[in-house]
C-alpha cells in the first residue's frame, strides 16, 4: 500500500533540491556567460535560463508550500511552530527577490540580443540589469540555504 505522506515528503524534498539546484545552476551559467562579454553567448544562455526558471523553478516554487502544508498538518506540526513561521517568512523573502530576477533575466537576454543584432557592445542598461540581478541573487540564495537548514534541523524557535 502506498504511504501518501511519504510520497508528499519525497515531492517536497525533490522540490527543495530543484529550487536550490536550479538556482545555483542558473546563477553559475549566467555569471559564466557574463564573464565572456560576448552578447551572443549571453543572449543564448539567458534564453535558456529564462525557460529553465519558468519550467523548473516556478513549478517547484508552487509545489513547495502545498507539499509543506500537507506534510506539516499530517505530521502533527502546527503551522505556527517557530521554524515553520521563519521558513514561510524566508520563502516570501526569496520570492520577493526571485520574481524580479526572472523579469531581469528576460531583459538581459533582450539587451544581449539587441547587441548581437546591431553588432554593438553590451549596453550600459545591460550592465545595470546584471548588477541588480546579481545583488538580488545573493540574499535569495543565502536565504534558501537557511531555509533548507531549517527544514532539516527543525530547531526550536520561540516567539
Amino acid at each position: 500500500m502506498i504511504d501518501w505522506i511519504e510520497v508528499i515528503r519525497l515531492l517536497h524534498v525533490l522540490g527543495a533540491c530543484v529550487l536550490i539546484g536550479t538556482g545555483a545552476g542558473i546563477a553559475f551559467f549566467m555569471v559564466m556567460a557574463h564573464q565572456t562579454k560576448d552578447p551572443a553567448s549571453i543572449a543564448h544562455t539567458a534564453a535558456i535560463v529564462v525557460i529553465a526558471d519558468m519550467l523548473f523553478t516556478a513549478t517547484a516554487a508552487i509545489a513547495q508550500p502545498i507539499t509543506g502544508v500537507i506534510l506539516a498538518l499530517n505530521l502533527g506540526w502546527s503551522l505556527t511552530e517557530g521554524w515553520i513561521v521563519v521558513s514561510l517568512g524566508l520563502y516570501v523573502f526569496i520570492g520577493a527577490f526571485w520574481l524580479p530576477v526572472v523579469a531581469i533575466q528576460a531583459r538581459m537576454r533582450d539587451e544581449a540580443r539587441t547587441s548581437v543584432a546591431t553588432g554593438s557592445e553590451l549596453s550600459p542598461r545591460y550592465h545595470r540589469l546584471y548588477r541588480v540581478w546579481f545583488a538580488c541573487g545573493v540574499p535569495a540564495f543565502g536565504a534558501i540555504v537557511i531555509l533548507l537548514w531549517l527544514m532539516i534541523t527543525r530547531p526550536l524557535i520561540v516567539f
